[in-house]
């Protein structure tokens, strides 16, 4: 199905159909804002039967992580795939090391196409993030379904059909990861703060 000319709602849909195509999707859960809308939109374009939800588990997401874990599957009704990813998680330094993207080719094994919550205005890093892409590196179809969708979007969204979303966005967090090298900030801003560094390892 042709993509251009389409609204951010339509894109979000005919992206989620195309990727529901395959024989072995996945899409990689964090539990933020973005997922409320994607796993929203998998439920009611019926492709939660056919896409497997997975997530990482480095252990020591923050409470209210664990806590919007369980609201999704009571409210979604998928059952989310654990893939650990623990390790020595003391602080940005420490973080997002080869666990967690061993972790993350885990999750993948078996699959031939996966699905996230990447969008352009994520930071300068994203910006060029297409709809549909090709993962040379693991040979596999990746959709970014919210490629075009800005703030505005995912929380109107998020309000017009009173989906579940993670706390802590209400407290300032725009992004979050794990508890001990996430702080409040717009953007990306408050990941890995007080380092260069801007991404986790596995968009990279």
């Amino acid at each position: 199905m042709p993509l251009a000319g389409l609204t951010v709602e339509e894109q979000l849909d005919a992206v989620i159909e195309q990727a529901a195509s395959h024989e072995a999707p996945v899409l990689l859960c964090s539990f933020q804002k973005e997922e409320s809308v994607l796993l929203d939109a998998l439920v009611r374009g019926g492709g939660s039967d056919r896409i497997r939800v997975a997530t990482i588990d480095t252990g020591v997401l923050f409470p209210e992580t664990l806590a919007t874990w369980r609201e999704f599957e009571q409210r979604f009704g998928v059952a989310i795939e654990t893939f650990d990813a623990r390790g020595d998680w003391t602080g940005p330094e420490n973080c997002c090391g080869t666990a967690k993207v061993a972790a993350l080719e885990a999750s993948l094994r078996g699959a031939d196409a996966w699905i996230t919550g990447l969008r352009r205005e994520m930071s300068e890093d994203r910006a060029g993030t297409e709809l549909v892409e090709h993962d040379a590196k693991r040979g596999i179809a990746k959709y970014n379904p919210l490629a075009h969708w800005t703030e505005k979007d995912i929380w109107r969204m998020i309000n017009e059909r009173d989906l579940p979303y993670h706390p802590l966005h209400d407290q300032g967090y725009a992004s979050i990861g794990c508890a001990p090298c996430t702080q409040p900030g717009s953007g990306r801003d408050g990941r890995w703060a007080g380092t260069d560094k801007s991404e986790c390892g596995l968009h990279v």
